[in-house]
């Protein structure tokens, strides 16, 4: 990939990256610019597909402090955009005839064969009582599982600090808020438990399973639970940033702990990967292709992707979602966002995709991002596509998943 151009505006770095089909527009660079020149907006990588047509534009930096430009190959923290990975693997494996949707986990977790229910807003001394349904793979994917967002353990330690089958057995040991297939909880211990089903299905470590039949298929050679120290040393800087200051740096996360590489790193299927823009849009292609990869080898079929990804499996009323990602109720859009405001949303049907890569933590609303959104839709030239409503993947004791 060449660098067509780099310009430095008002000590703000601005980074055109060219390639094929590229539209030669800076609407996203025009729009996101100002927020770089205060010092609120730290550095952002945007890109917007629209068919054949593409828009690239890396702006600020990865790094303010360093004066390190904001690039393409850059790692970052994927959070939950990690589900969607997980989601395709379940998706594999009922493409195979291997597992059911409607299987119920006990099958291959035997441990999840008795569940109590106990509801978290309840007294402390009211009883726990036995779940009536029966827990199923297709629920533990789609947030009606009645898990909570972590297990005790991880909300201690962090996301990459337990591996996927002790997250299991301790979610199975612990009550559960609701009888199964009835609510919405957003939940990374519920995707925790589909990777584990993955894990005894295949016979392999689920982060081996992904490589070998996803990452390395589509030739994403920079995403991974564990990166190396080389890979750490191209990392995306986090920030806490707040409408009209100056973004503050942050070492790190509680949830995303140092050391960010070693034995004490462990793959988590809810939030865990790291990956690049370039990786990332491989995936996201692939799946706006449905299935497809834009290397021409074929993941999934294209009837999979239309009815297990791209289509909702909640009951009607509990909102859209399909397998760890936001999805339509007609196979046509499907995405996610992650937890330091991350995210990808993908129009199937008009073969758009709108990516967003930055590494932030604050509270909602950003004024970047009106302007973003503002940005996209002269990009695709009409109103702004579904996508905008992607849902990002909420941290902590919150129930408003949709």
């Amino acid at each position: 990939m060449k660098i067509k151009f780099l310009s430095f505006l008002l000590g703000a770095a601005v980074l055109f990256c060219a390639q094929a089909g590229e539209s030669g527009t800076r609407y996203a660079a025009d729009a996101l610019q100002p927020f770089v020149e205060s010092g609120e907006l730290p550095g952002a990588v945007s890109i917007l597909v629209n068919g054949d047509v593409q828009e690239t534009v890396c702006v600020g930096w990865a790094n303010v402090e360093k004066k390190i430009p904001m690039a393409l190959d850059k790692m970052f923290m994927e959070c939950s955009q990690t589900k969607g990975f997980c989601g395709v693997t379940v998706a594999m494996l009922v493409e195979e005839g291997k597992i059911s949707l409607d299987d119920p986990v006990s099958k291959y977790l035997p441990e999840f064969g008795k569940l109590m229910i106990r509801d978290r807003k309840a007294p402390k001394d009211a009883p726990s009582v036995p779940a009536k349904n029966v827990l199923t793979i297709r629920m533990v994917m789609n947030h009606t599982g009645g898990f909570p967002f972590e297990t005790p353990t991880k909300t201690k330690l962090g996301w990459n600090r337990v591996p996927l089958r002790d997250t299991a057995k301790e979610a199975a040991a612990c009550c559960i808020e609701f009888e199964p297939g009835t609510k919405v909880r957003y939940s990374n211990t519920g995707i925790d438990i589909g990777a584990a089903v993955v894990e005894v299905v295949t016979g392999k470590p689920w982060e081996v399973f992904l490589k070998e039949r996803v990452l390395d298929p589509l030739g994403m050679k920079d995403t991974t639970f564990n990166p190396t120290d080389e890979q750490l040393s191209r990392t995306i800087s986090l920030y806490d940033v707040k409408a009209g200051e100056k973004a503050k740096f942050r070492a790190f996360n509680k949830w995303m702990p140092l050391p960010h590489n070693g034995p004490q790193v462990h793959p988590s299927a809810g939030a865990g990967l790291w990956t690049t823009a370039n990786d990332q849009l491989k995936f996201y292609k692939m799946l706006m292709n449905y299935g497809k990869g834009e290397n021409g080898v074929r993941i999934l079929k294209e009837e999979t992707v239309k009815k297990l990804l791209a289509t909702s499996t909640r009951p009607a009323g509990l909102g859209n979602y399909s397998l760890g990602l936001s999805a339509s109720p007609n196979g046509t859009y499907l995405g996610h966002g992650g937890a330091w405001h991350t995210s990808c949303s993908v129009d199937c049907k008009n073969k758009r995709i709108r990516l967003w890569v930055v590494q932030y933590t604050g509270k909602r609303p950003f004024p970047w991002v009106t302007a973003w959104n503002a940005a996209a839709g002269k990009f695709f030239s009409a109103k702004t596509d579904g996508g905008s409503d992607a849902y990002t993947g909420r941290i902590g004791d919150r129930n408003d998943a949709r």
